[in-house]
C-alpha cells in the first residue's frame, strides 16, 4: 500500500523511478497471465517464479496483492471496464485485458494513487509490447478515475465476483440468505493463523508474535510481512495453518504412540499436529514434489523422526497391517479457501466437483479397508459444497455399514455451537468467528469401524 508520506520513496507511488515501479508490476502481469490463460494455481505460479523470489519482501507482497485483488474482484473489474468502454468487447489480446484489469484493481481497490495506477499501466503496456493498446488503457483508467467510484457503489459485489454456477450451488445447499453471507465473507482477505507445536507455550507465543488466541486453539495475527522473518519460524516452534484446518486432527483424542495414516498429507499442517501429539504418522501424497515439501516442513519442525512419508495414490495404497486411525483430508474444490486462494473463483468448474467427488468416494472406501476394528476415520474437506461433505458421507455410510458416526461435540472445536450439524458433523462457514476475522469453510465427519 502507498505510504502516507508522499516524500517517502514508495514503489507504488510516483516518487520511485519508473523502472523500479514497473518491475514488480511486470512480474505481477506474468503471474496473472499464467493463472488465467494457462489455468495454473496461483500458489504454484508464485512458488515457481524465480524473478519474484529475487524481489525484496515488500515488493513480493505487493505482487501477490495485485494478483490476488484482481482475481478476487475480477467480476466487478470486468463490469467496470465494460461500462468505461461503453459496452465494447473485451480488449485483445488477453494480456492487454489482464494488464487493464490490474490497473483497475489498483485504481479502485488498492489505495494506489490514481496517477500512479494510470501511468504505470500505460508504461507497462509499452514495455511488454502492447504499445498499440496504451491509448485505450489510458482512456479507460482515466474515465474510471472520474466516474468509476459511483459505478462501484451500485455493484452487488458478492453476485458480481462469485461465478453464477457456484452461487447457485451455495443457494441450493444453504438457502439464499446464507449463500449471500458465504459469498460476502469469501471476498475478504484472510488473516494469518498459526499453530503452536507445544500448546503449553500458547501465551508466550501469543505475546512474542503479537497474535490473538482463538477459541479452537490457534493464534491469529494480521497478515503482512514475511512469515519466515517471524520469531520461532526457523526454530520449528510453529507453523501456518488456518484455524479451521486445525480441528480435524484434534478430534482423535489421545494419540500417544498411536499409528495414524494421514492419507493426503501435504503440505503437512495436520501431519505436524498428529506428530506433535505423540502419534507415529504415515504421511502420503501422490505428488513427489509435495512430499518433498512435507519432508522439509517436518525437518524444520523437528518432527521428522515420527513421520514416515510416501508418494502414493490414496485410492489404492494400503498399509502392511490395519491401523487404528486414518485422517483423510480429501482432494476437493477448495471453495472454502477462497479468502486466501482467490484463484479458485476463476479456475474451478462444475465438472471439477463431479471428478473430485468420485475420487473422494474411492479414498473413503480405501480408508475404511485399512482400519482396524474399532479404528477411527476422520474425513474432512475445505469445500463448501455439500456434495463433497454431507452428501459424500451419507453415501459412504450406506456403502459401508460397518462404519458408524461418532458425533462431534461443540466443546471439542472451541465451542463453535453453530458449526455442529444435526448429525454431529462439523460444517464451518467463512463467516463463523466473524468478530475475529472469519474462518476457512470446512466440513468434518468422525466415524468408527465396528468391532
Amino acid at each position: 500500500m502507498p505510504t502516507e508520506n508522499p516524500d517517502q520513496p514508495d514503489l507504488y507511488g510516483e516518487s520511485q523511478p519508473y523502472p523500479e515501479m514497473l518491475h514488480a508490476r511486470g512480474i505481477a502481469l506474468k503471474v496473472l497471465d499464467l493463472v488465467l490463460t494457462r489455468r495454473t494455481p496461483l500458489d504454484q505460479v508464485l512458488e515457481e517464479n524465480t524473478d519474484l523470489m529475487e524481489l525484496p519482501v515488500r515488493d513480493r507482497a505487493f505482487v501477490r496483492m495485485i494478483v490476488a485483488t484482481t482475481l478476487r474482484r475480477m467480476g466487478q473489474i470486468d463490469d467496470l471496464i465494460v461500462k468505461a468502454s461503453d459496452g465494447k468487447p473485451a480488449p485483445q489480446p488477453p494480456m492487454l485485458h489482464h494488464l487493464l484489469r490490474m490497473g483497475v484493481a489498483q485504481l479502485m481497490f488498492m489505495n494506489v494513487p490514481d496517477h500512479a495506477a494510470v501511468n504505470t499501466a500505460v508504461q507497462l503496456a509499452e514495455n511488454v509490447g502492447l504499445g498499440r493498446g496504451k491509448g485505450f488503457v489510458n482512456a479507460i483508467l482515466r474515465r474510471l478515475g472520474r466516474e468509476g467510484r459511483g459505478w462501484l457503489e451500485a455493484q452487488d459485489e458478492a453476485r458480481a465476483n462469485v461465478p453464477e454456477w457456484l452461487l447457485k450451488e451455495w443457494i441450493n445447499d444453504y438457502g439464499l440468505g446464507e449463500a449471500a453471507e458465504i459469498a460476502q465473507a469469501s471476498l475478504a482477505e484472510a488473516p494469518l493463523d498459526i499453530t503452536i507445536k507445544d500448546p503449553a507455550k500458547m501465551d508466550y507465543w501469543a505475546e512474542v508474535l503479537q497474535a490473538t488466541p482463538l477459541p479452537g486453539g490457534s493464534l491469529r495475527r494480521i497478515s503482512g510481512g514475511n512469515v519466515q522473518d517471524l520469531p520461532g519460524y526457523h526454530d520449528g516452534m510453529w507453523w501456518v495453518q488456518d484455524a479451521s484446518a486445525t480441528l480435524p486432527a484434534r478430534l482423535f483424542g489421545d494419540l500417544h504412540e498411536t499409528e495414524v495414516v494421514d492419507l493426503c498429507a501435504a503440505p503437512g499442517g495436520k501431519t505436524a499436529q498428529l506428530a506433535a501429539a505423540g502419534a507415529s504418522v504415515i504421511a502420503l501424497d501422490r505428488s513427489i514434489t509435495r512430499i518433498k515439501r512435507l519432508d522439509e516442513n517436518m525437518r524444520r519442525l523437528r518432527l521428522d523422526k515420527t513421520v514416515h512419508t510416501e508418494a502414493a495414490d490414496g485410492t489404492v495404497w494400503q498399509p502392511r497391517v490395519p491401523v487404528p486411525a486414518v485422517l483423510l483430508d480429501a482432494p476437493c474444490s477448495a471453495t472454502g479457501t477462497i479468502r486466501r486462494h482467490p484463484d479458485v473463483l476463476r479456475l474451478k468448474r462444475p465438472d471439477d466437483i463431479v471428478r473430485l467427488c468420485e475420487m473422494q468416494s474411492r479414498m473413503l472406501d480405501n480408508a475404511c479397508d485399512m482400519l482396524l476394528p474399532g479404528g477411527m476415520l476422520i474425513y474432512c474437506t475445505c469445500s463448501l459444497q455439500k456434495a463433497e461433505g454431507e452428501r459424500q458421507i451419507e453415501s459412504f455410510l450406506k456403502r459401508n455399514p460397518v462404519m458408524k458416526r461418532k458425533p462431534i461435540a461443540a466443546a471439542e472445536i472451541g465451542h463453535l455451537e453453530n458449526a455442529i450439524t444435526p448429525q454431529g458433523d462439523v460444517r464451518i462457514l467463512p463467516w463463523h468467528l466473524a468478530a475475529h476475522g472469519g474462518m476457512d469453510g470446512f466440513y468434518i465427519a468422525r466415524m468408527v469401524k465396528e468391532s
